[in-house]
C-alpha cells in the first residue's frame, strides 16, 4: 500500500521480494509507433486510426508475433515534423536490425507491414524503452516516468517512453531493443547504472528480468551465471542444452572467454503464493518462480 492507502503492485512485489529472473516475455520483433498524445489503456489497439491501415499493421505484426508499442519522447515534449515509426528485429546471431520511417497520415503506417517482411539494417544503436503507461497500470507511470526523465538526460536520442511491456509489478521497467533485454525494479539512480553498463556490453544480474529469445528457465539460468561468474556481454552465454524432470530444470550454458566454457545450472520451479500482481486487476494470481539449487562452471 502507498502512503495514501492505495494499493501499489510494484511496492507489494518489492515487499514480497518477488524474483525478476525469468519474467521477460518471449519476442524477437518490436513495432514502435510514435503517438505524442495520451495513450489508451490498450495502447495501439485503442488508437482511432483509419480501420484498413490499422488492420493491415495488426495482421502483419501478428504474423511474425511482433509486439506493437506506442512511444513518445519523455514529457510529451513538443516535437516538430512527422511522427516516427520503427521495426526492430532481434537476429539469431544477436545482431539487431532496424528500419525507421515517418508518418503524417494514418495511411503512412501501412509501410510498417512491408518493413515487417524485410530484415532491416545493421549498425543502428539500440533503443531504450521505458514503460510509462499509466492508463494501463499506475505503477508504470509512478515508477517509469522518473526513470524516463533521467535516462533521457543521459541518452536523449536513444530513450523513448513506451506503452505496456508486461510485468507491471516490476516497474520501472526498461526494455532495450532489438537486443531483447528486459530490466525491472529500476529507479532514477539504478537505471543510469544499469543502462550505462548495458550499452558498454556488460549485463549484470541485478534488475535483469531476462533475454527475450530465451524461455523463462533459460533466462533464470543466464541470470544465475551472471550472478556467480560476473557480468558478461549479451551473447557471451548461449544455451547448449535444456532438460526437465517434473519441476526440476537443468540448463547447460556455453560461455565465451574469459567466462567459464560450460556452466550447468539446476533450477527448481514452483508457484509463489497467490497474490494481486497488478494494480488494475483485482483477482489474485500465482507466478512461477525458478529457484537456483546448483550451479557449476568449468
Amino acid at each position: 500500500m502507498t502512503a495514501t492507502g492505495r494499493f501499489s503492485c510494484a511496492e507489494a512485489a518489492r515487499d514480497r521480494g518477488d524474483p525478476m529472473a525469468g519474467t521477460a516475455p518471449r519476442g524477437f520483433v518490436w513495432v514502435l509507433v510514435e503517438h505524442r498524445g495520451g495513450w489508451p489503456a490498450d495502447g495501439f489497439d485503442g488508437l482511432d486510426l483509419e480501420p484498413g491501415t490499422k488492420a493491415l499493421v495488426f495482421a502483419a505484426a501478428q504474423a511474425v508475433r511482433a509486439r506493437v508499442l506506442l512511444v513518445r519522447r519523455h514529457g510529451r515534449r513538443s516535437v516538430e515534423g512527422p511522427r516516427r515509426w520503427a521495426v526492430l528485429h532481434h537476429g539469431p546471431d544477436g545482431a539487431g536490425r532496424q528500419q525507421w520511417g515517418t508518418w503524417d497520415r494514418d495511411e503512412d503506417l501501412a509501410e510498417i507491414a512491408t518493413a515487417l517482411g524485410t530484415p532491416g539494417e545493421l549498425g543502428h544503436p539500440p533503443v531504450v524503452l521505458v514503460c510509462a503507461h499509466g492508463q494501463h497500470d499506475p505503477c508504470c507511470a509512478v515508477h517509469g516516468r522518473p526513470v524516463a526523465r533521467i535516462l533521457s538526460e543521459h541518452w536523449p536520442e536513444l530513450v523513448w517512453e513506451c506503452a505496456h511491456v508486461g510485468g507491471d509489478r516490476f516497474a520501472g521497467n526498461v526494455v532495450i531493443a532489438p537486443d531483447g533485454v528486459y530490466y525491472g525494479g529500476l529507479d532514477a539512480e539504478s537505471s543510469v547504472v544499469v543502462v550505462g553498463e548495458h550499452l558498454a556490453g556488460r549485463m549484470h544480474p541485478e534488475h535483469l528480468r531476462g533475454y527475450t529469445d530465451l524461455t523463462p528457465p533459460q533466462q533464470a539460468a543466464v541470470a544465475a551465471a551472471l550472478g556467480r561468474f560476473g557480468p558478461a556481454g549479451r551473447t557471451d552465454y548461449t544455451v547448449a542444452e535444456t532438460s526437465r524432470h517434473g519441476d526440476h530444470w537443468r540448463i547447460s550454458l556455453v560461455g565465451r572467454p574469459p567466462h567459464p566454457g560450460r556452466v550447468d545450472v539446476e533450477l527448481q520451479a514452483h508457484r509463489a503464493p497467490p497474490c494481486r500482481l497488478t494494480c488494475r486487476g483485482p483477482a489474485t494470481s500465482s507466478a512461477v518462480v525458478y529457484e537456483l539449487t546448483a550451479i557449476r562452471g568449468a
